[in-house]
């Protein structure tokens, strides 16, 4: 192939080396070794979410408000993303909220069809500023007859069974 005039050629790109073959494995000309793997980890919720965490346990849902803009967020975080202030003003949530959005979900988390849907929903909590809430399930209401904009309030495990995590607030019902 000719070159046009003015126009750099670019050298073809040679790759030194030679594939592996299973064969090559099976026969041990590879060095491999075999291991289980025994990791071990831990996690740590952090600062903001961990006291918002323990609030479920009490039976609280738990907010951070912004001194700087007045924003009232949920769930808590440990700075303002619009002002990036530090946040440290704890305020106690209604528990109750409207639902934002929510869908109607057929099939179980491994793909199984169900015939009663689950409805996850987005739930905006009283007290918090527009748009903040959290991503939960509603119950106790016909799939025919949720509508965004809902009034909603959370039904919480016993205390005895509460844990510090989302779901103790079993589910939200219509109000």
């Amino acid at each position: 192939m000719r070159a046009k005039a003015g126009v750099k050629q670019t050298p073809e790109i040679q790759y030194a080396g030679t594939g592996l073959s299973s064969k090559d494995f099976k026969e041990g000309k590879i060095l491999c070794t075999r291991w289980t793997a025994d990791a071990k980890y831990a996690w740590d919720a952090g600062i903001a979410i961990g006291k918002y965490l323990a609030g479920f346990k009490a039976g609280k849902i738990l907010g951070v408000r912004c001194i700087k803009c007045g924003r009232t967020m949920v769930p808590p975080r440990a700075f303002c993303e619009w002002c990036f202030k530090t946040v440290d003003s704890w305020v106690q949530l209604r528990n109750t909220g409207i639902v934002n959005t929510f869908s109607l979900c057929y099939v179980t988390w491994d793909v199984k069809r169900v015939k009663k849907p689950e409805i996850s929903a987005v739930i905006e909590i009283d007290g918090a500023s527009k748009g903040m809430g959290i991503m939960h399930l509603l119950g106790e209401v016909d799939p025919n007859k949720v509508r965004i904009g809902m009034k909603v309030k959370a039904i919480w495990k016993p205390a005895a069974e509460r844990e510090g995590a989302i779901t103790d607030i079993k589910y939200w019902k219509p109000y």
